[in-house]
């Protein structure tokens, strides 16, 4: 049991950005970091639905409370995701060779391209959010669209072939077995009934949509780079709360 916790613990410390008053890092824990990611996604989700909660509570201008509202989930993560969101739009939108394209997935700097998309990604992000917001939208479902998105990223890692340079995807597959899938499969089931104890059918729907963002992102990004890496997985996660948060502001 305590290697479990560890693994949670190392979870939280990659992919989130509260501060851990200790570092711990076991390598015979590594395996169950991808595992525990939709347990940071509820954590995630908590700080998302409890802030967006107090600050229309609080009466705050509904400008304001969009723009946070918007950042929580990257502020909460680190940007991580956003880093890699950027990375694969950089390397898919050049439409240059496959090996120029891996070249530019890596490269550290910031292209055109990942400029214009995050521009756009959060034009997107902000009017959903100012929607839902405007128009009294049930918050429940911030809970539970961090679980689902992440569930679906951890499993593209766990499931498609790595990319040979990805050292991210290669380390966090080690000694992984079918059990470390299901658990993921659980746990996205479980965010699917949640959805519905919230929202019913309404729920339901903004859960599948997260889903079919992810599956719509990872499927481009994979095709187009010829293997999954963290960056993509980053990148379609991105995708999918945007599908989520669209689904809640136009239904």
């Amino acid at each position: 049991m305590k290697r479990y916790f560890k693994g949670l613990y190392m979870s939280i410390g990659m992919f989130c950005s509260i501060p851990q008053p200790i570092k711990i890092w076991e390598n015979k824990a590594v395996n169950l970091v991808l595992p525990c990611f939709p347990l940071v996604g509820c954590l995630i989700g908590a700080m998302w639905w409890g802030f967006a909660t107090i600050l229309v509570a609080a009466g705050i201008h509904i400008m304001l409370i969009s723009a946070i509202v918007t950042l929580i989930p990257s502020l909460a993560s680190g940007f991580l995701h956003l880093d890699g969101y950027m990375d694969t739009s950089d390397a898919v939108l050049s439409r240059r060779p496959l090996e120029d394209k891996l070249r530019i997935l890596k490269d550290p700097h910031t292209g055109a391209f990942a400029v214009i998309m995050l521009t756009a990604l959060f034009v997107l992000l902000f009017s959903a959010v100012f929607s839902i917001i405007e128009t009294g939208k049930n918050f429940s479902l911030l809970l539970v669209i961090p679980v689902i998105s992440r569930c679906c990223s951890a499993l593209s890692i766990l499931c498609l072939k790595p990319m040979a340079q990805s050292n991210y995807a290669n380390l966090f597959r080690q000694n992984t077995k079918i059990a470390h899938k299901i658990f993921l499969f659980i746990a996205a089931i479980f965010g699917m009934a949640l959805s519905f104890f919230f929202a019913q059918i309404y729920g339901l729907i903004v859960v599948l949509s997260t889903i079919a963002g992810f599956i719509a992102g990872i499927t481009w990004a994979y095709r187009d780079l010829k293997g999954v890496s963290g960056d993509l997985a980053g990148f379609a996660l991105v995708i999918s709360e945007l599908f989520g948060l669209a689904a809640m502001a136009i239904l």
